[in-house]
């Protein structure tokens, strides 16, 4: 009699055992990051010196304030359509990142700090025009990964993958999955994320953005990339070359400005 208790006991603990394996299995480790990324296209002159101190005086301390970032902000050095600046705002909540500029102006602290920005007469505009994407961080790099200082020299490439079509576009973020992370990572290039367009021009897209010290090392490491045999292997797989699956690539360099948490 007691053993058959036992047994059942046993039972009984061992299936509830592998219940909590198999929930723990389905449940994802870390949660994928959002991402706003907006573009501030600007004229050279008094516009450049106002969108820096909006930055640094009223965007990313209000956004601090709500309990985002670390928030990227860059100025465009290599690229199209020079000057612009960049900002790059991540966040677990996309609805947070939908409704951001809604909860800004009920941001006491920070129109006030703004002001100079937010209320700049027409005649006089801050900006040309700002332009905006949502991203989602990929299930492999689902958090962003800053470089170790926020003070270092730095600069940052920030590439979008256009596919086709959008099998074409999974088939290209798999490749992200079946290798291309630790590619990067032992060529020496520093992943700050990767992620899916949700919401954005020109879609399907990628997106994602590597750190350097300076262009030397950009070029060295890129050249590590291109020859490692990993790298090789995986592009040349039938999966991934049987067609063009990337149909245009963006390729920008940024520099971080001063204020910048990234």
């Amino acid at each position: 009699m007691h053993r058959r208790q036992f047994l059942a006991t046993s039972l009984a603990a061992s299936a509830a055992a592998l219940s909590r394996d198999a929930r723990a299995q389905a449940s994802p480790a870390v949660s994928r990051e959002y991402y706003q990324l907006r573009r501030y296209q600007l004229q050279n002159g008094p516009q450049t010196k106002l969108a820096e101190a909006y930055f640094g005086e009223a965007l990313i301390p209000a956004l601090t304030r709500m309990g985002m970032g670390p928030v990227g902000a860059f100025s465009l050095t290599i690229g199209q359509e020079t000057p612009a600046y960049y900002s790059l705002i991540p966040c677990g909540s996309v609805e947070a990142l939908a409704s951001l500029d809604l909860k800004l102006a009920q941001d006491a602290a920070f129109l006030k700090a703004a002001e100079p920005f937010w209320n700049a007469p027409a005649t006089s505009p801050p900006f040309i025009r700002v332009d905006g994407s949502l991203l989602i961080a990929f299930e492999g790099w689902p958090k962003l990964t800053p470089p170790a200082s926020a003070k270092a020299k730095r600069i940052f490439q920030l590439r979008t993958y256009e596919s086709p079509s959008y099998g074409d576009h999974v088939r290209k973020v798999e490749m992200f999955h079946k290798g291309e992370f630790e590619i990067f990572t032992k060529a020496g290039c520093r992943p700050v994320f990767f992620a899916d367009t949700l919401v954005g021009p020109r879609t399907p897209n990628l997106t994602y953005m590597l750190s350097f010290t300076d262009t030397e090392e950009l070029n060295a490491c890129w050249a590590k990339f291109g020859a490692d045999p990993d790298w090789k292997q995986l592009s040349a797989s039938p999966r991934y070359s049987y067609e063009a699956i990337v149909s245009n690539i963006s390729n920008l360099v940024l520099n971080p400005l001063s204020t910048s948490q990234i």
